[in-house]
């Protein structure tokens, strides 16, 4: 019986030490990722709504600034290992739907 519960013991080591190394390599997700290498693509004054959809499909939320349409699309991506990803791009729209203003935040090399 003495064997039977020195192996309880060493199961119970062996999750606990497998719960420390999934809790260090823990990583979080908010929000999808898109491709910020097309946000040369936008055109203030010239691209729509239908366009930025189009590249970076639905917005990660939608907003009124000042009485305008501001789509948001973020992604970041945390991990315990230091190689976090963030990106936010932010598009302001005129009330006719057409980019007023857009800016890219990133971590990510160019």
């Amino acid at each position: 019986m003495k064997l039977h519960g020195h192996h309880n013991i060493l199961n119970l080591c062996r999750i606990g030490f497998l719960a420390m190394v999934l809790t260090l390599f823990a990583c979080g997700t908010v929000g999808k990722n898109f491709d910020e290498s097309l946000y040369a693509n936008i055109a203030k004054g010239t691209t729509t709504q239908k366009d930025i959809q189009a590249m970076f499909g639905p917005p990660f939320k939608k907003g009124i600034q000042n009485g305008l349409p501001v789509w948001t699309y973020e992604y970041n991506y945390v991990n315990s290992l230091g190689t976090d990803i963030v990106k936010d791009m932010i598009v302001v729209f005129e009330k006719n739907g057409v980019v007023k203003s857009h800016q890219l935040m990133t971590n990510t090399p160019e």
